[in-house]
């Protein structure tokens, strides 16, 4: 068992396929994080089930004699959700809900909900929203939701119109509406973009709950909202950061995560425009989860499918603290490490070969303890003046 059942919390169990691209390994940390994402939408992680395919059932993603297991055990333990560690198809999703008798998410879903949650201000609910309602156009049969309830009048119904036609109208009608919606915001943000003068502009980039929004308070002095849960923060932050005499743009923005819906890449257009503009991305990594090399390279593959792939590029090595205090950690579940000096071994084994190995600047730092906070503002400076000399060679106000 994952957790005892917390008050009002809806009960969840998860799924994860053992494949020729992911072994069992590989799919208990997926399902690690699949807990974390249940757990910041709210839910109870009940249980874990894994099933090993040569590819996925056609019909149900997964077998039928696992499908009943799965209900056995629902029935059992009072479960109320199942989710899918991967994204299904709208038939697929159908015919597991049928034989289940559960509610059944998949990954996607999951995020998505997540995202709704997070969202505070007008311009990241109407990109979410979005993003939303594109994941249920094509899933709307089988699960008739009255939309047209919220669309009264005369002649919103044509003669003979089934239900569900109504709702897809009623989908892809708010689907415009929000397209021009985020059209018009975009453009306003670009434009701000443009009247922030001939400052460098730096991007905190990074996985999901890495330490970027702590970060962001230490090196600005400011504070934006920071929480060890996924997608805390969704809004773009900009603060102007000086140091010594040297001015420039620091930008917190969302975190990325395997297998990042996208529908929320393109809904998020104009906060990953702060990316893509960028003349210096801070790319943050948790030294401290057993996964952080995948993430390295899922967050890489991020950006070059942005158009960010070629923007230089600082590695920093976040959470070295947690290495002398326990170890690595996955969301509130910690790994088993008995012995805290080959613990601290383990840590400068990372930092050396990552040193040795990594093509671009590093370093090893804790936002959160402030340890070679003072040496990153040191290299910040001297990489910030570099492209401002190198734009800007007559601007004498830095000599």
């Amino acid at each position: 068992m994952l957790e005892k059942k917390t008050f009002d919390a809806e009960r969840v169990v998860l799924i994860g396929v053992i494949t020729q691209e992911q072994d069992e390994r590989k799919v208990e940390e997926y399902l690690d994080e699949l807990a974390f994402l249940a757990k910041t939408a709210g839910a109870t992680p009940v249980e874990k089930f894994r099933q090993q395919l040569n590819k996925p059932n056609p019909k149900t993603f997964i077998g039928t004699g696992k499908i009943n297991e799965i209900k056995a055990f629902n029935k059992e333990h009072k479960v109320d959700t199942v989710i899918f560690d991967e994204e299904l198809t709208p038939s697929q999703l159908r015919n597991v809900e049928k034989l289940m008798k559960s509610k059944v998410m998949d990954r996607t879903n999951l995020i998505l909900d997540i995202f709704a949650r997070r969202a505070k201000t007008a311009h990241a609910k109407t990109q979410v929203e979005l993003a939303q309602y594109q994941y249920l156009l094509p899933r709307l049969t089988g699960m008739w939701t009255h939309l047209e309830r919220q669309r009264g009048g005369i002649g919103t119904r044509g003669p003979g119109e089934r239900e569900i036609e109504t709702d897809r109208r009623i989908v892809r009608d708010k689907i415009t509406r929000l397209k021009n919606q985020l059209a018009k915001i975009d453009k306003q943000k670009a434009t701000q973009r443009k009247n922030r003068g001939k400052l460098v502009r730096v991007a905190l980039v990074g996985y999901t709950n890495v330490g970027k929004s702590t970060l962001m308070n230490v090196l600005s002095k400011s504070d934006v909202f920071e929480e060890n849960k996924l997608f805390a923060t969704l809004d773009t932050t900009v603060r102007k950061v000086a140091i010594g005499n040297l001015p420039f743009l620091l930008t917190d923005t969302v975190g990325f995560i395997r297998k990042l819906p996208h529908s929320l890449v393109e809904s998020f257009k104009s906060t990953l425009d702060e990316v893509r503009e960028a003349d210096l991305l801070l790319h943050v990594v948790d030294i401290s989860h057993p996964g952080f090399e995948e993430q390295i390279r899922i967050v890489n593959q991020t950006l070059h499918d942005i158009g960010a792939g070629d923007t230089p590029a600082y590695m920093v090595f976040n959470k070295i603290d947690l290495y002398e205090n326990g170890g690595p950690q996955i969301g509130d579940e910690q790994e088993d490490y008995q012995d805290p000096d080959e613990q601290i071994r383990h840590y400068q084994e990372l930092k050396e070969s990552w040193m040795a190995k990594s093509n671009q600047t590093s370093l090893f730092i804790s936002a959160k303890s402030k340890t070679n906070i003072q040496q990153l503002r040191e290299d910040l400076y001297h990489a910030v003046k570099k492209i401002h000399v190198q734009r800007y060679p007559y601007d004498d106000f830095l000599y």
